[in-house]
Order: structure tokens, then C-alpha cells, then sequence
């Protein structure tokens, strides 16, 4: 009796454990060896065999976390998909040349002219992971320089994930790690679809996209990862005012041990190196005129501004609540402009990561799209 008691609760306890990790929460699935091997070694073969020849990022390993690839070794195969299968899990793709178009966030590709009209530093952010450092660019634009701070993002530094990164913890004072380490428990305990917790107390796993702290809807289903349609895409959270950005915990740091949105808002966390533009007093205010275009303000509900009512994926808006489930409806007067409703996060194919070539945006000249989704007057001739 006594040991089928103990069977009993081991059963409940196996149980348990099959309950919390078949969730409705997205995480990756399959074999370990898919992605980890215990000495990167197989058959007098090292394992790291993610990633397509010739690309540099792509390495013999030994990786940490005993990962068979770094951030782009599985992220940034090279392959003529958007979307990677790997043992029943979809992998989304940073860098490919997919003509059926991108994912979300972009594509390294156009930096390296791997996809696109050529190779051009300007198109997207300049990873070090990529192994092509920015020619114009040594900072960040858009800096703001503190005396005595000692994290300045350069053309050779800027990463993934950690330090000096995006994704996953950014910084802390004892570990300046980078890359898979500081995504701990990202990928096994993702959370996949509404993010909307607390920025102080979130994790990369229940952040946006691995961003931690900053909040919204992933885009899930067919067009998974994708800002295909009105109908389909990501749905962005913003804040209704800009912050004041600077060291302090009210604006770009939470506290001293690592980097984040405190509000949530997506802009405010790309204000994290971008200061300047993000930051409500380099704007000029919260109200027109403005000095630099504004982020983290109130889409107006008049003059040509209320005439954008149906979402665009070209010129995407924020929310100020994370919704429960994706609209095709734009609502001046509510609804937030934010830094991704002109530009991409990884890469386009327009100088300065815009989502549309800004070269082909002439007032009085007609047309349509890219600055004339929320600037609806200026086309008419």
C-alpha cells in the first residue's frame, strides 16, 4: 500500500507537469537535440548546424546554454523562407530573401543587399551579430549623452539580445552578458499572443516579442509574426503623453539593474538609445507645433488626421489598453502615432529603416500610402 501511494502521487505530479507545459502559451516543442547539444560534438562532427553557408554568424561553437546556434545561427538562416520548421516548431527568420515579403519586425538581408534594391548601412541596425559594421553611423542617432554613463551603443557593439542588445535582459551590474543567456526562460515559457504585465516585474518570456517590459498583442494564427493586413497584424501598445527621457526611474532605466520600457510603451523602450527622438521635451512639447516628429502622442481627431479610420500596416498605430484581439480599426482621438508607424525594427528596404521610400512621398503630387496614411490632405493636388 505504501508504495502504491507513492506511485499515486507520482503519477499527480508527472500529471501536473504535462498540465502547466500543454498550456495555451506558445512555447518551443520537439526534441532538445533540436536545438541544444551537450558537447557540440556528433559523430567526430561539431553540432552547430543551423544557418547557411558562407554567412559568418553561423560558427562552429561551442555556443552558451549548450545551444546548437547563436541568435542568428537560428533566426537568420539565409533561406528563401520567412518561417523555418524545425522539429515542429516554427522558427520566424531575421534575415532570408522570402519574395513573398517580411516579417514584422524586417530583415537584415537589406543591409547586406542579400534581398532588396543593394546594400546599404542605412536600411536597417547594424548587429554586430551580422558581421557587417556600420561605414556612417558610430553612435546611435539620437543619443542622449550623460556625463559619467558608462553604456554608449556603437556600430560595434550593438547585438540581439542583452547587453547592448534588444531582446531578453539588456543590462545588469554584475553580468554584461550577451546573447542566449540573457533570454533565460524565453523560449520554453513563451507567451504567445497578449503581453500586459507589469513592466517592472516582467520577464523576457511574457514581454512583447522577447522586449522586456514593453507590452501588446503578437499577432498569432496564419499570419503568425506577420503585419499582413488590416486584419492581421501585431497590435502595438503606446503611451497617451512622451515621457521625459534621462537616467532615472521614471524614464529610459528601471532603477540600476537593467534597462526597460517603464511604461510599456514601444517607443519609449527604442527611446532607450534613441533619446532624442522620443523625448518630450527634444519634441517640442506634447502638442503641435512640433520640433521632431512626435512619438507616444494622440493620433488628432480632426483636419486630415481623422480621415485614417482603417488600419494600415504601412503606417501602423499604438493602443493605449492592449487589446484582447487584433482590430482593423484605426480611432483618432485614442489611438497613438509611435516610432514603428514609420519605421521597421531589423531592417527595410528604404534608407532609415522607413517603412516606405520617403524619396516618393510628394506633396500636391497625389498618390498614396507612407506619410499620407495619417497625412491625408497633403496628396491632393
Amino acid at each position: 500500500m505504501k508504495y502504491k501511494k507513492y506511485y499515486i502521487l507520482l503519477a499527480l505530479v508527472l500529471l501536473s507537469i504535462v498540465l502547466v507545459f500543454t498550456s495555451g502559451e506558445a512555447k518551443i516543442t520537439g526534441s532538445c537535440a533540436n536545438c541544444h547539444t551537450m558537447h557540440n560534438s556528433q559523430n567526430n562532427a561539431t553540432m552547430a548546424t543551423y544557418g547557411a553557408t558562407g554567412q559568418p554568424w553561423k560558427g562552429t561553437g561551442p555556443f552558451s546554454s549548450l545551444v546548437r546556434g547563436d541568435c542568428l545561427g537560428c533566426h537568420g538562416m539565409g533561406t528563401s523562407n520567412k518561417i523555418v520548421t524545425i522539429g515542429g516548431s516554427e522558427i520566424p527568420q531575421v534575415y532570408h530573401t522570402d519574395p513573398s515579403g517580411d516579417l514584422a519586425g524586417g530583415n537584415f538581408a537589406y543591409i547586406t543587399g542579400a534581398k532588396g534594391s543593394g546594400a546599404s548601412d542605412g536600411k536597417g541596425h547594424n548587429v554586430k551579430d551580422l558581421g557587417n559594421s556600420d561605414d556612417v553611423l558610430n553612435t546611435a542617432p539620437g543619443v542622449i549623452s550623460v556625463a559619467g554613463h558608462d553604456i554608449v551603443i556603437t556600430d560595434t557593439n550593438l547585438t540581439c539580445a542583452g547587453y547592448m542588445g534588444c531582446h531578453g535582459k539588456r543590462y545588469d551590474d554584475t553580468h554584461q552578458t550577451r546573447g542566449i543567456p540573457m533570454l533565460k526562460g524565453a523560449h520554453h515559457s513563451n507567451v504567445d499572443g497578449k503581453c500586459d504585465v507589469d513592466p517592472a516585474t516582467a520577464y523576457a518570456y511574457n514581454s512583447y516579442r522577447f522586449l522586456v517590459g514593453v507590452k501588446g498583442l503578437e499577432s498569432t494564427g496564419t499570419y503568425k509574426y506577420q503585419n499582413y493586413n488590416a486584419n492581421n497584424h501585431n497590435e502595438y501598445f503606446g503611451a497617451s503623453s512622451p515621457l521625459e527621457l534621462g537616467c532615472s526611474d521614471t524614464s529610459c532605466h528601471g532603477g540600476t539593474s537593467f534597462t526597460y520600457s517603464p511604461n510599456g510603451s514601444i517607443s519609449v523602450f527604442c527611446g532607450t538609445c534613441h533619446g532624442r527622438f522620443h523625448d518630450r521635451s527634444e519634441m517640442g512639447g506634447i502638442s503641435s507645433p512640433f520640433k521632431r516628429h512626435p512619438t507616444d502622442v494622440i493620433l488628432p481627431n480632426s483636419g486630415e488626421y481623422s480621415a485614417y479610420t482603417t488600419y494600415s500596416v504601412e503606417a501602423p498605430v499604438a493602443r493605449t489598453t492592449v487589446p484582447d484581439s487584433i482590430s482593423n480599426i484605426v480611432q483618432p482621438g485614442t489611438d497613438v502615432v509611435m516610432c514603428l508607424s514609420c519605421h521597421a525594427a531589423h531592417g527595410t528596404n528604404y534608407p532609415d529603416i522607413l517603412r516606405w521610400d520617403r524619396r516618393s512621398i510628394i506633396v500636391a503630387g497625389g498618390g498614396s500610402g507612407g506619410c499620407f496614411t495619417c497625412h491625408t490632405q497633403k496628396a491632393a493636388p
